[in-house]
Parts: C-alpha cells; sequence; structure tokens
C-alpha cells in the first residue's frame, strides 16, 4: 500500500503535491466535484501519456542513432548537449507554457510556475529513466545520411535467378508454341530433355503428318514410334515414297495406330500387304481423300472394303493399280454417295456398260480422270453422259436428261474414242473447266464445235497431238465461243495443221492467255507479234504498274520451222519497252506536248459554273517553261519465250535483266544480239560465228558477257 503522498505510476513510487489550492497548477479552473479532485484528474491523463510514450519508446524505429528532433520544434540547442532543461520562460501573465510537457511534470513534482528556473536543470525521476536520453538532440553524423545501394535479400536473388518460363507455362501454350515447328524440329528437340521429349510426342502436334518431306532422312523405327505415339491424333497422314514400312510389323503397328484418319496417302509404298491396308481401311470410316496410286496391293475385293467402311469418301484414287479393273470402282461409286472426285488413269474394262450406266446415276463427280485407259469406248463415253436409251428432243436433237457436274475431264490417251463419242459432251457438261483430249487422235472439229459453243466457264483446254484439226475450228469456233475471255491456258502442240490463220483471232479473242504450247506446229513470227500486242494492251488496263515487271504469258514455239530470229526479237524488244514508248507505238501517233498557255487558253474558253466564285484574272502571257518530262515505268508483264536452243541461252538472260528492273542492260543485250544475227546471216550463216562473231560481239556488248556461239546456226 502505497503513501497518501505518492502515486504509483508502471510500478514506481512518484511523488506528488498535496490536493491543496497551492497545489493546483495555475490556470486550471477550480477543482470537480465528487471525492475525485482535478489534480488527480490531470495525474491520470499524465500518466496514460507517459505509458504512451514509453510504448513509442520501444518501438525499433525511434531508437536509432542520429535521429534529431523535428524542425517544427520551437527550441534550438547545440547538438553536443546530451541533456537540458525542457522548462519554459515565464509568460507575461505568470502562467507556464502548457505546450511543453515537462514543464507539466515539473509542476507535478512541487515546484512552482512562479519560481522555477527555466535554465536549472529538472532531475530525473526513476520512473522514467531514458525516456529524456531518447529524445535528446544529439550530433548528426554526416556518412549516415550518405545515399546507399539498397540490397536484396539472397531469398530473392535466388528467385530471380531460377526463374523459369517455360516451367510455368501452362501444357497448352508449350502446345501451340512447339507446334510452329516443322516435324524433322520436333524430333531433334525431342532431346533436350523428358520433357521436350513428351510434349514434342504429344498427338496434338501431329494431326497432320507429312513424311514425304524427309522420308529420306527419318529411319525406319522412328518413324514408326512417331505414328504408334500420335496415330489417334493424326487426320491427315502422308507416306508418300516411304520405302521404310515396307516391313510387315511396322506397317501392321501403323496400321493399329492410326483409327482417325480423314486425308491418307499411300502412293509409293510398293510392298504394302493386302491384309495390312484392308486393316486400316476398315479401321478409318471417317477416310474423305484415299489416294492409293501404284500399289500392287489393291484389287476389287479393296474397293469392296472401301465402298462399305468409307461413306465418307469424296476423293478416290486407284491409277495405275494393275491388279483391278473398272468393276472395283463401280463398287466405290455405288457404295460411296459424296465421292466428287475419282481418278482411275490406266484401269481397264470400262469399256463395260454397268460402270458407265453407275457413273451416269451418281451424277455427283466433279472430276473424272480416265487418261490412259484405252479400252474406253464411244458407246461406254455416250453411257456416262447420256445414260441408256435417253429421251430425244426432235426441236434440238439433244437427249433430254439432267447436265453433268464434271468440272474437269481427262481423257488423254484413250485412244479407241472417235468423234462420235466425244461429241456426246456437247450441251451437258456447262460448268466445265478443263477439258484435256490430247492424244485422241481420231478426233476432229466436228466433236469440239458444240463443246466450245456450251462451256462458257472453260479455262484449260489441251489439244495435242490432234493432227486431224485445221485452223477453222479455233479462228471461226473457240475464238467466238463463249468461253474466249475466260480461256488462260492453250496447247495446240504437234497439231501439224494449225498456223496463224486459226491462231491469230486467238490471240485477239482471247485476252486472259496465260500459257500457250504451240511447238510442232506452223505458227510463225506474225503470231509473236500479236501476243506481244495482246499483253502490252492487257497491261494498260490493268492496276497501276508493279516495281518490278512480272511473266504474264509463257509462249513455248520451239522446234517451229516458221519461227525466225527477228520475231523473237520482237518480243524482247516489247519485253523491254516501257508501257508508254510501246503505246506511241502501238498508235502510231506522237504525244503532243501541253504547255502553259494552252492550259490557260482553255481554262478561259471553259464555262464558268454560277454555283463557283469567282477567280482572279491570270496572265494570258505563254510560258517558255517546258513540261517536266515522262519518266519511263517499268512494264507490267512480260513474255517468257521457248524457243530454239541455240537462241535460248540470249532470251533467258534478257527476260533475266527486265524482271530485275534493268532496261538499258536488257536493250543493249537485244541490240548486240541483233546486229549479231544479221551478220551472220549476211555471212551466209558461216564464218562470222568462226571469225569476228564470238570475239567482237562479246567485246561490244557492253557487258553482257551472253555466250553467242550457238547463234550460228
Amino acid at each position: 500500500m502505497a503513501d497518501a503522498g505518492m502515486t504509483t505510476t508502471q510500478g514506481t513510487a512518484t511523488p506528488t503535491s498535496p490536493a491543496t489550492p497551492d497545489g493546483v497548477m495555475p490556470g486550471d479552473g477550480p477543482a470537480g466535484n465528487g471525492n475525485v479532485s482535478e489534480a488527480q484528474i490531470k495525474k491520470r491523463g499524465r500518466d496514460r501519456l507517459l505509458r504512451g510514450l514509453q510504448r513509442m519508446s520501444s518501438s525499433p524505429s525511434l531508437p536509432r542513432a542520429g535521429r534529431s528532433r523535428s524542425a517544427s520544434s520551437p527550441y534550438s540547442f547545440s547538438g553536443a548537449l546530451s541533456c537540458v532543461s525542457l522548462g519554459s520562460a515565464p509568460s507575461p501573465l505568470g502562467q507556464p507554457n502548457t505546450g511543453s510537457y515537462f514543464s507539466q511534470a515539473s509542476a507535478a513534482e512541487g515546484s512552482s510556475a512562479h519560481t522555477s528556473i527555466p535554465t536549472s536543470p529538472i532531475p530525473e525521476s526513476p520512473s522514467h529513466d531514458g525516456l529524456e536520453t531518447m529524445l535528446a538532440i544529439r550530433p548528426v553524423d554526416a556518412a549516415a545520411l550518405t545515399p546507399t545501394t539498397i540490397t536484396l535479400p539472397a531469398r530473392i536473388k535466388k528467385k530471380t535467378k531460377t526463374f523459369n518460363l517455360w516451367v510455368g507455362m501452362p501444357h497448352e501454350v508449350k502446345i501451340h508454341v512447339l507446334s510452329f515447328l516443322r516435324p524433322k524440329e520436333l524430333v531433334r528437340a525431342s532431346r533436350v530433355s523428358k520433357e521436350f521429349h513428351t510434349i514434342c510426342f504429344d498427338g496434338q502436334l501431329w494431326t497432320s503428318l507429312d513424311a514425304s518431306e524427309f522420308y529420306r532422312e527419318i529411319p525406319a523405327d522412328s518413324l514408326t514410334k512417331i505414328i504408334e505415339s500420335a496415330g489417334p491424333f493424326v487426320k491427315d497422314l502422308n507416306l508418300r515414297g516411304c520405302l521404310q514400312v515396307e516391313h510387315y510389323q511396322r506397317a501392321e503397328a501403323m496400321a493399329k495406330a492410326c483409327q482417325n484418319l480423314i486425308n491418307a496417302t499411300l502412293e509409293g509404298c510398293r510392298n504394302f500387304k493386302r491384309s495390312t491396308l484392308h486393316t486400316l481401311l476398315k479401321a478409318n470410316d471417317k477416310l474423305a481423300h484415299l489416294n492409293l496410286t501404284g500399289l500392287a496391293a489393291v484389287n476389287n475385293a479393296t474397293c469392296k472394303i472401301i465402298a462399305n467402311s468409307c461413306p465418307q469418301l469424296e476423293v478416290f484414287n486407284v491409277s495405275w493399280c494393275k491388279q483391278m479393273d473398272a468393276r472395283g470402282v463401280r463398287f466405290v461409286v455405288d457404295g460411296c454417295p459424296k465421292l466428287k472426285d475419282l481418278r482411275a488413269g490406266e484401269v481397264r474394262g470400262f469399256n463395260k456398260l454397268d460402270v458407265a450406266e453407275s457413273i451416269f446415276r451418281t451424277n455427283n463427280l466433279e472430276r473424272l480422270v480416265l487418261a490412259g485407259c484405252d479400252t474406253l469406248t464411244d458407246v461406254a463415253l455416250q453411257t456416262m453422259v447420256h445414260g441408256t436409251d435417253p429421251e430425244i428432243d426432235y426441236l434440238t436433237d439433244r437427249p433430254m436428261v439432267p447436265p453433268r457436274k464434271l468440272r474437269h475431264l481427262d481423257l488423254t490417251r484413250c485412244s479407241r474414242l472417235t468423234s462420235n463419242g466425244v461429241r456426246a459432251l456437247g450441251h451437258l457438261v456447262p460448268d466445265l473447266e478443263g477439258l484435256q483430249l490430247s492424244g485422241v487422235t481420231h478426233l476432229t472439229d466436228a466433236a469440239l464445235e458444240p463443246i466450245f459453243a456450251s462451256t462458257p466457264r472453260l479455262t484449260h483446254l489441251e489439244l495435242e497431238e490432234l493432227p486431224e484439226l485445221t485452223n477453222a475450228v479455233l479462228s471461226q469456233r473457240l475464238a467466238i465461243a463463249p468461253c474466249a475471255p475466260a480461256l488462260e491456258h492453250l496447247s495446240i502442240s504437234y497439231c501439224e495443221l494449225l498456223g496463224d490463220a486459226g491462231m491469230l483471232p486467238v490471240m485477239r479473242a482471247c485476252t486472259a492467255l496465260r500459257s500457250v504450247y504451240m511447238d510442232n506446229t506452223r505458227v510463225s513470227d506474225l503470231v509473236l507479234a500479236e501476243a506481244a500486242a495482246m499483253v502490252r494492251g492487257r497491261a494498260a488496263n490493268a492496276s497501276p504498274a508493279p516495281r518490278l515487271p512480272a511473266v504474264g504469258l509463257t509462249l513455248v514455239v520451239y522446234d517451229t520451222p516458221n519461227i525466225s530470229w527477228t520475231g523473237v526479237r520482237e518480243v524482247l524488244s516489247r519485253n523491254a519497252e516501257p508501257p508508254s514508248l510501246n503505246a506511241k507505238k502501238d498508235k502510231g501517233k506522237a504525244a503532243v506536248p501541253v504547255t502553259a498557255s494552252s492550259t490557260t487558253t482553255t481554262a478561259t474558253l471553259s464555262p464558268t459554273p454560277s454555283t463557283t466564285t469567282p477567280t482572279p484574272t491570270t496572265s494570258t502571257t505563254p510560258s517558255t517553261t517546258p513540261p517536266p518530262p515522262i519518266h519511263p515505268t517499268m512494264p507490267r508483264e512480260i513474255i517468257s519465250l521457248k524457243c530454239y536452243h541455240g537462241w535460248q541461252m540470249t532470251v533467258d538472260e534478257h527476260t533475266k535483266r527486265v524482271l530485275r528492273g534493268d532496261l538499258g542492260a536488257a536493250r543493249r543485250l537485244e541490240r548486240k544480239w541483233a546486229d549479231f544475227m544479221q551478220a551472220n546471216e549476211e555471212a551466209g550463216g558461216r564464218g562470222v560465228g568462226e571469225g569476228r562473231g564470238v570475239d567482237g560481239v562479246q567485246k561490244g556488248m557492253d557487258g553482257a558477257g551472253v555466250y553467242v556461239m550457238g547463234f550460228k546456226g
């Protein structure tokens, strides 16, 4: 029990003043009512404040070296003092400064404000030992204020060094990143680690497996492992030329692994076993594209399995399969209602009418390739188009059957066909875009007339090795046909009766041509000149000229006796001419420069609309300043020419220079070559090439560097 004159604060006895009017601090009001005096209330508040300061002093942020008093403090003492009196000077009214805590503390300890001396030291209280030392002003060390580098803890540095983006990446993102690698690169990346090995052989990366790009470099075991790992995910499988799968066990493992194929190409797998092939076909009922070109394992039983197991089939290629015939094709045509593309080149048995009747009933085929089917007859072809005993329209003398949906028909080298069979296509294939009749030697003009008149979408036409065709079918039928503006490819090679009379109208009418094969025909230099003019006229109506020219037309005229070097030079000259200069040559008119005076006069004579504001009067004095020169531009399209092998080197070099935009060098080469050829003709074709020809021309070609010895002939 403490004495009546003592008050316990934080376990330490502190002397207090008696509760008399003298003990009350100056400036305080009268004591409150009750047993508790106003001095005791202030003592309790002072005790709470001291306890708060002690808690603050226990914080690690306050007792640090060099801590200075706040700049807002009204005291200014030397930093050398360790402890000073915080008592304030008496105010004029005789009241102490209430803003100082220690002034209140000195009053509570029995000192009167009227007798306290500001400079006298305050005795230290045992209960607050060390508090004044914490709050005292201490000297500041200049080194403590120097900026220092903040060092991260070792724990954070270690995390920064071991941060791995790949480890924290989701599995789906990893698969997407690796999907940009090619199969060969994926196999190489699988050697990095076990994780990479697992991810690189994930089936999602092998949905499309095209082994034709690397089949020569990958071992058979690795290829088998890839297909086994990714088999359930593979949808597009291309094993073209892969001889590694000839082993029975490897092929069997691949066939069992792949069960979701949509596109399958087994062309070139020559020793693929029949049982393995049948297992593969039975396990993939979603097949839409199947290429079995040249497989010896394919027979009519294979086609029957395809018809029963692959109802979604759209493209079927069994060309050069010697162990089957047209009956197998009939199974597939009848069992696959979605079939659109049938390729059965050099397959026997197409003279059977039941096969032709099946093709007629489907009417879904858009591409039919029967190249080399020498058993195809006129009756079978007519049955494919007309059916059996069709109803005839007496007005037009045409069968009344639905038109065929064929867009591409290839009857190349069907030697038993004649004009009677081919003529059946007229007016029944309106959507035809490609027609190949090369090698049908008995074909005449009468077979092509109805076809040209009823195929407005025809873009590709091949009529090679047709010795009975004449110029009339080109000039009077093809040139005026609805398909003439759309025709892009024309081949009349080895048609020995065709010449300028047929090809000149075609060159004028078929302005969309991109390639023309006229070798071993009777065309002459006139056709080359007309072709050059056609390309120039087509380019004039095209979009703005590109930075460099491009090949717009390919002409093949080698082994053509009527083509001379003059016609070749005409093509080279047109290729190297800017469009503006060529337009002047074509029109035969000189460009008239427009002066400023003529422009002013024209503007004066032209009526001024009433809605426009009047313009200020300009001077009509003729200007002597010439107009800016017209800079030549690059030609948009040029002709790529294949001609006599003795001239081909110069033609190729000339084309290279034009394509890279060096028109000046191309013109120099053309001029020097023309001088050489003319000198060679004057010398009778001999002597010039052996003497002055080679050395003289090479020195005068201005760096052309073209070998011209072959131009003697």
